[in-house]
């Protein structure tokens, strides 16, 4: 079933290699048939099986940036950790390329619970989920799904489906707009059907106009300059295909969110643009195992990348309590 990918052999990460954690490329598959390509974290001179966390994120990022930076970390305070490419993106395989899914990006983490159930370092019954930004929402549909995920972190998260349905800041949240949006994306269908080819969104711009509201400079500032541009990263270069939206504007990806039954932390900064996400979403949990964690002074992008703010102590205690 695996696909024969084409893995990057030389450390290409926007962050520095930790000598405390040992590192490997592996690869697994998904219930589609898409073989995803991840990094495994080990910490050094680990024995016996070990606590385990899938991480991804954030949306248009790729494992060299965010994702692998905390599963580095993670790694270093004593966690299995595997940091993947989505499918579609990165490494990873699948076509066509640059697709999301609302659907198929809940199956990759639950791929990836997959492939660390049958891994002899992992322990199968302690297994949780980490997303970031937009993969904060696709966690959280995951532990919805899969009680085999014990313990879940969203960090600086989007819910993607709400909004691409309403807008940044439920500024579109009307029937009408929807329709246009709907309208347009139809239409956009059809010029790549005629052209066999699907049209980019385009990824952050490269110039930014002195008007762009601030979280858009934030997001430039990371992915378009040496702190994290990626060659394989879709924000950094030419976006999402343009028809990746459809798919969000019909599925509500925290529908049954009150139903899981395992801890969640959910970790948003006070200053962050799309705070209002992890806040909903914390409204949504029930059970008293269910935190919202606030970072003062912190930006959405801060915590991409920021060690020193991203409460990696705390994260680590709290899946250590509940894995």
């Amino acid at each position: 079933m695996n696909e024969n990918l084409q893995l990057v052999s030389e450390w290409d990460k926007t962050f520095p290699q930790s000598d405390a954690v040992d590192h490997r490329k592996v690869t697994f598959h998904n219930r589609y048939g898409v073989t995803l390509a991840a990094d495994l974290y080990t910490p050094k001179g680990a024995d016996g099986k070990l606590p385990a966390i899938a991480v991804s994120g954030p949306f248009g990022a790729v494992k060299e940036q965010s994702s692998g930076l905390y599963a580095q970390t993670l790694a270093e305070r004593g966690f299995l950790t595997l940091a993947f490419d989505p499918s579609f993106t990165g490494e990873s395989g699948g076509s066509p390329r640059a697709v999301a899914s609302p659907d198929i990006n809940t199956e990759d983490f639950q791929a990836a619970v997959d492939s660390l159930s049958v891994l002899d370092q992992a322990d199968a019954e302690r297994i949780g989920v980490l997303g970031i930004c937009g993969w904060g929402g696709m966690a959280l549909s995951a532990a919805a799904i899969d009680p085999r995920i014990k313990a879940t972190v969203t960090s600086t998260m989007y819910d993607m489906t709400q909004v691409n349905a309403e807008g940044y800041f439920r500024s579109e949240n009307t029937e009408e707009a929807r329709h246009g949006k709907r309208k347009a994306l139809s239409a956009q269908r059809i010029e790549d059907y005629r052209n066999g080819s699907s049209a980019r969104a385009g990824g952050v711009p490269a110039e930014l106009p002195d008007d762009a509201p601030q979280f858009v400079k934030d997001y430039h500032a990371y992915y378009k300059t040496n702190r994290g541009y990626h060659a394989r990263s879709l924000n950094s270069n030419e976006g999402w295909n343009v028809t990746s939206a459809l798919s969000f504007l019909n599925m509500p990806l925290l529908a049954y969110a009150d139903e899981i039954r395992t801890p969640v932390l959910l970790v948003h900064g006070d200053q962050a643009h799309s705070s209002y996400f992890s806040e909903d979403a914390r409204a949504k949990l029930t059970g008293e195992n269910k935190e919202l964690l606030t970072v003062a002074g912190a930006s959405h992008t801060d915590l991409y990348d920021r060690s020193e703010i991203i409460p990696f102590d705390r994260i680590a205690e709290f899946f250590a309590a509940h894995l």
